[in-house]
């Protein structure tokens, strides 16, 4: 007999939190609610005739999001050391279902689903329906619950659909999609930024063989009605993926996904790349999948100026060369470096204009590694697609999300999942405080394609909090000079030496999922706050660290000289020291 999800029963719960009748179910008629006038979050830009509501909020770290044909919304929520400076999330389970039972556009009914942090849990991002059925991943296993007709779910534990799921290294998460014949699709993205010998380290070469290939980098398949099944190195669909972030299907079957791109060009080979390259390169890819492709990571990656895939240097890789390269998988189309895609979505509705339908929308969740320019991304991109292929250049669809900056640290929300439900709306989830928005259209189906505004942001991104700043610093640490202090803060930010702290700390020095605060706030972990042992660790770098997800490569993976690591160290010193406020007598 098939066990049941731990859910005491979804409509019992619309008859105690609402006064929508216990068997309604939400309306999917597109028009009626497409003509209502707009209420919406008027901080996200969007183009004329969309309207984009709040559906919930403080959900959780939100990650990828699905859509039942009654328009439940079902959304995986995710915790542990990726969010490692952050708040507790909610209680109870990782998986969230939302239902709008009176219509008015946001979740009157929230339930939790499954295991929490107070059973050692930690959630995940996949997540996906198959027939009746809800597949969620869950730590290191793909989990499937069963829904009933009627809505009912029931309290029981959900079975395991795969294991053994691999979470270590830089991308522990494992987006998958379900195709129409059950085949699962699902995303082992690499443990390492480029299979160094040392991870993200100055000219560090590459590892021959990269071992990871094996059971990282790449997709995987399996069987949604099998339980019971193991990852393992058989099961691998493609390969050279370096992290796959959205995986969908058009309508006549085919597999699409967008991948990360690699980071610090520039950084790690100074010699060979400049600050811009670094910057502007590789690009982001939207990829198309088939049985046995190779995409080329970590031996390539793609240039779009060059519009072909390069050696990486890691492998002997001068910038121009390709090498074993040119027999590699290209892509459909590329987007901007480091944007990071999370998530891709194919819109089958009809409540847009007609220039959207089959279209791909594409959930950037930002950047952290585009110094010295600024960081971007932080949007939802729509690519226009016609019989398998891009029909037209990409626009940027919604903006707006990160607020006034453009950081991982500071953005106020991350694009990370998008559905699509039954009426043709929109859904979009982001990671940072776990807001979910509903996007509507009102408007001629024969409108044209127009972007977005873009959002108005702090300029320019590279510039800590001015209470930070050397000019309003109370007092320098012991023996330096405002001379050092400001070196210190144009390595900090990108501006001297490639430096990439803020990119990983945060401009404002307050941390980001990539890398802890610097401010000594709760302890230093590392250090113990005097300039000369924060000079020891940025010259040794972090290799297991206690808290972040990530390492920390000697001097940030460039080349800085000891006065250079002094300046820095007494920047990162008046972080944790900002002037007294004063007052008046």
């Amino acid at each position: 007999m098939r066990t049941r999800s731990p859910w005491l029963g979804l409509f019992a719960l619309v008859a105690l939190t609402s006064t929508a009748s216990s068997t309604a179910k939400p309306e999917v008629g597109t028009k009626r609610n497409a003509s209502a006038k707009c209420h919406g979050d008027t901080k996200l830009s969007l183009p004329p005739g969309f309207c984009a509501t709040i559906f919930a909020d403080r959900l959780g770290h939100a990650r990828h999001l699905t859509v039942a044909p009654d328009g439940t919304v079902y959304v995986n929520t995710w915790s542990g050391r990726y969010y490692a400076d952050a708040s507790a999330p909610p209680p109870g389970g990782f998986v969230v279902a939302l239902r709008d039972s009176d219509h008015d556009g946001r979740a009157d009914i929230v339930k939790r689903i499954g295991p929490g942090v107070a059973d050692g849990a930690t959630g995940g991002t996949g997540i996906a329906l198959y027939k009746d059925d809800l597949f969620v991943e869950a730590d290191d296993r793909i989990v499937r619950y069963a829904i009933s007709q009627s809505g009912l779910i029931e309290n029981s534990p959900p079975d395991a659909v795969v294991t053994g799921l691999p979470l270590s290294g830089s991308h522990p998460m494992h987006p998958f999609a379900i195709d129409q014949a059950g085949t699962i699709f699902v995303n082992s993205g690499s443990p390492s930024n480029s299979c160094q010998k040392a991870n993200r380290e100055l000219e560090s070469p590459g590892k021959m063989p990269c071992e990871e290939l094996s059971t990282r980098a790449g997709i995987w398949r399996y069987d949604a009605k099998r339980t019971g099944q193991s990852f393992s190195p058989s099961e691998r669909f493609v390969t050279g993926l370096r992290n796959a972030g959205g995986i969908a299907f058009t309508k006549d079957g085919r597999i699409l996904a967008v991948q990360h791109g690699r980071d610090q060009l520039g950084q790690n080979w100074p010699k060979i790349y400049t600050d811009k390259q670094g910057a502007e390169l590789p690009a982001e890819e939207l990829l198309l999948l088939y049985d046995g492709a190779d995409y080329g990571w970590p031996f390539c990656y793609f240039d779009p100026g060059l519009k072909k895939r390069i050696l990486a240097p890691e492998y002997g890789g001068d910038g121009r060369k390709t090498g074993t390269c040119g027999s590699k998988q290209l892509p459909l189309a590329s987007y901007p470096a480091h944007w990071a895609p999370n998530d891709l979505a194919v819109y089958s509705g009809s409540l847009f204009p007609s220039r959207y339908r089959d279209g791909l929308f594409i959930a950037f969740h930002g950047s952290w590694n585009r110094t010295p320019a600024p960081q971007d991304g932080y949007n939802i991109v729509f690519q226009p697609f016609r019989n398998g292929a891009p029909n037209g250049h990409y626009i940027i669809f919604a903006d707006g999300f990160a607020g006034a900056f453009k950081e991982p640290g500071r953005a106020a929300f991350r694009p990370s999942g998008l559905a699509v439900g039954p009426d043709g709306a929109l859904y979009v989830s982001e990671d940072s405080h776990g807001r979910i928005w509903r996007i509507t259209y009102s408007g001629p189906e024969s409108a044209t394609l127009v972007a977005a505004k873009p959002a108005a942001i702090a300029s320019p991104n590279r510039v800590p909090l001015a209470s930070a700043s050397p000019e309003n610093l109370g007092s320098l640490p012991p023996g330096y000079t405002q001379a050092q202090i400001r070196l210190g803060q144009r390595i900090f930010t990108g501006q001297e030496r490639g430096g990439t702290c803020s990119g990983c700390h945060g401009s404002d020095g307050r941390g980001t999922n990539v890398g802890p605060r610097l401010t000594g706030q709760g302890g230093w972990l590392w250090a113990d706050g005097s300039t000369a042992s924060i000079a020891r660790v940025i010259r040794n770098g972090v290799s297991a660290p206690k808290k972040s997800a990530s390492t920390m490569p000697a001097d940030g993976g460039v080349t800085l000289s000891e006065p250079d690591r002094v300046a820095l160290a007494g920047y990162i010193w008046t972080l944790g020291h900002p002037p007294q406020p004063k007052h008046s007598h």
